[in-house]
């Protein structure tokens, strides 16, 4: 007798989850090894920020670990998540073995567009985390130039929007226990707004073991209303991802042995914009994901008070490090904002089946 499909959906989903966290955890210890033996690290502190300012806060609890500490742990996560689906897609295409069909989670309707997004994204942040390393680019320390990143960010918001609008037909944003509000055509702004102010969040990367937990509690909560949907394949594929977080998590809480950096928050960022319109919960991405946009908004706040009224609302900006300034150890913060997120997480996926 063979096991239903129902429940096969979970055991698939959990089997995708932990051959991801085992592939990643097992391939971290050389990863480093290469990393510190490549000397993959800024080679000096950073000195100011965006709006080109001093940063004693930053400089004061941040900086020589910065410069000691190698970047590209991203490599770990998008890595894993890209040798995972097509590792099982060529095992359903060149086998004759059903569960192989079965475990495949490569589909045109529900992973193409999310890997896509995710590669193409994460590239981006690998050639930014590889320009800051040699020194080169306009940014401060090196890098892509702000409005590079947020131009070439743009572009990819632009073609998920055009994609999901013409080629799949979406128009509409689900109320959540009420009903699908028609939109037409702001439907694409919308979606490339979404994407904007989920990749400015990217700043959570800024404590060890903070950006790797927030990211696992979101794509937990994702991979949940999936799998609640039916869209089997975007659970799977979000628990690809979670447990090639957990892998890195692993290495990444105090004292970090890697950072997640730009190519693992670009790539996050944007592919968790794309699963959340897939699964029609654009409504409960702020409450999912409070964490990140509550990080890039007190960026945005604290740059317009400086600019508009010249004092500080923080004492430092993401809001991470104002509670460092405050004295906050970062076990602290990082353990008490796991805990705001996995609140949030919870009522924003309670919210989402009421629909």
């Amino acid at each position: 007798m063979g096991i239903q499909e129902p429940v096969f959906n979970v055991i698939k989903i959990f089997i995708i989850g932990t051959s991801s966290f085992l592939l990643a955890f097992l391939f971290a210890p050389t990863f480093i090894k290469f990393l510190y033996a490549k000397k993959l690290w800024r080679k000096e502190i950073r000195e100011k920020s965006v709006d080109g300012k001093e940063v004693p806060f930053f400089k004061k609890f941040h900086g020589e670990r910065e410069v000691k500490t190698p970047r590209f742990g991203g490599i770990l996560v998008w890595g894993t998540t890209l040798i995972l689906i097509v590792f099982f897609y060529l095992l359903s295409e060149f086998t004759n073995i059903a569960i192989f069909d079965r475990l495949n989670f490569l589909s045109r309707n529900q992973t193409w567009l999310p890997l896509f997004t995710l590669i193409s994204a994460s590239i981006l942040g690998l050639t930014d985390d590889f320009l800051q390393i040699i020194k080169k680019g306009k940014y401060i320390g090196g890098g892509l130039s702000l409005k590079t990143r947020l131009v070439i960010m743009g572009l990819i918001g632009l073609i998920g929007a055009l994609w999901f609008y013409s080629k799949l037909g979406f128009n509409t944003i689900h109320i959540p226990g009420l009903m699908d509000l028609q939109i037409d055509g702001f439907y694409i702004p919308l979606f490339i707004f979404i994407m904007m102010l989920i990749y400015s969040g990217g700043v959570i990367d800024g404590i060890d073991g903070l950006a790797g937990g927030t990211f696992s509690i979101i794509f937990a909560a994702f991979a949940g209303i999936a799998l609640f949907q039916n869209q089997i394949d975007i659970a799977a594929f979000c628990a690809a991802i979670l447990g090639s977080l957990l892998a890195f998590l692993w290495f990444n809480i105090p004292p970090a042995r890697l950072y997640l950096s730009e190519t693992g928050t670009m790539g996050l960022c944007a592919v968790l914009t794309v699963v959340a319109f897939l699964t029609d919960s654009v409504l409960v991405l702020p409450i999912i994901a409070f964490l990140i946009i509550g990080e890039a908004l007190s960026v945005f706040i604290q740059l317009i008070s400086k600019r508009i009224f010249k004092r500080k609302v923080f004492l430092a900006a993401p809001i991470h490090h104002h509670f460092e300034a405050k004295g906050w150890p970062q076990y602290k913060i990082t353990m008490r904002f796991w805990v705001i997120g996995i609140i949030m997480a919870i009522i924003g996926l309670t919210i989402r089946l009421l629909g």
